[in-house]
């Protein structure tokens, strides 16, 4: 089998590109001339240059492909631009439908997000049904990410075979670009006053690996499937956390009502600094949300495992550890 993995200078494309290297398939990678390849050095895969807004790039690398995985994205939005992730979560999709149609691949695996699920609300767990609500809506990313699922949903109309993947918040060992990892590191790091009120769903990177390959080879065309794990509260998140590391468990849970407007300041900051934002006024709404979600069709369908959290945030740690992060 080959195989190519777009985005494969991150988190989940560099641990996709390694098991598919495991598994004895030929592995072609797409990466921009700037990436960072660190995750990348050591693993016997063949490197195209480009980039999904590229489309003669791009057109060259699927070429003789039997599988496409489009991991690659903006998901890093608050250091981003809403029209930068528009962009490239949006018409690389369509720039990556578009090159697989004209070679001929013969499947296509979407990595999307639970982001393009929507925000179920408080005291409900979300299924792959779930309506996209308003606050999604005007969600750069979460609206970003629904629209790339459209570009999939009309190409598997005109013919094409595609499966949609919507990761959770994912943890493990190599998120070396703090997507979902900053968590770890902010309780590792030093001891915090206070810790957001709501909760997520958290996915070891090593089951949503597993779940991109038993899409491609037993899932659904047209279908999406979430790629979850444990349903936590933020405290219960937060107690693994600090008793891997050996901090204290932060006392006091932040008010509810405190974060709307602190959100407000946090967007008016970024407007006016010149500094890469750490955070913006979305994640800090969405702090007090109970961001929760059902892999049971995935585990259905796709014989996924839901691994404990606890088991993602040890390797998480030590990786970070051994590679200086908690310096």
């Amino acid at each position: 089998m080959k195989a190519l993995v777009t985005g494969a200078s991150g988190f989940i494309g560099s641990r996709l590109a390694a098991a598919l290297v495991a598994r004895g398939a030929e592995v072609r990678v797409l990466h921009r001339g700037g990436s960072r390849l660190e995750a990348l050095e050591d693993l016997p895969v063949q490197r195209v240059v480009g980039d999904v807004l590229d489309a003669e790039s791009v057109g060259r690398a699927v070429v003789g492909c039997d599988v496409v995985f489009h991991v690659a994205a903006i998901s890093s939005y608050w250091r981003s631009t809403s029209a930068a992730v528009y962009q490239v979560n949006v018409g690389g999709t369509r720039n990556v439908l578009a090159a697989c149609r004209a070679a001929g691949v013969g499947r296509i695996v979407y990595t999307s997000s639970v982001a393009a699920v929507g925000v179920p609300p408080d005291g409900t767990v979300a299924t792959e049904e779930h309506p996209f609500d308003a606050f999604s809506a005007g969600w750069p990313y979460a609206d970003s990410k629904r629209r790339a699922e459209d570009e999939v949903r009309r190409a598997v109309a005109g013919g094409q075979w595609a499966v949609i993947v919507n990761p959770a918040a994912v943890v493990g060992a190599g998120d070396r670009n703090l997507i979902s990892g900053s968590m770890i590191l902010e309780l590792a790091r030093r001891p915090l006053p206070a810790i957001p009120p709501g909760g997520l769903c958290l996915a070891d990177v090593d089951a949503v690996v597993a779940g991109h390959l038993s899409a491609a080879e037993v899932g659904r065309s047209g279908e999406r499937y979430i790629l979850g794990g444990e349903n936590l509260t933020h405290r219960e998140m937060a107690a693994i956390v600090t008793r891997i590391a050996g901090r204290p468990l932060p006392r006091r849970t932040i008010p509810p009502q405190a974060l709307g407007p602190f959100a407000t300041v946090v967007d008016a900051y970024n407007r006016v600094s010149r500094r890469t934002p750490t955070l913006n006024g979305i994640q800090v709404r969405l702090s007090a949300r109970h961001l929760y979600y059902d892999s049971e069709k995935a585990v259905r369908e796709l014989d996924y495992r839901i691994l404990p959290f606890a088991q993602a945030a040890e390797k998480a740690y030590a990786w970070y550890r051994e590679h200086g992060f908690l310096a």
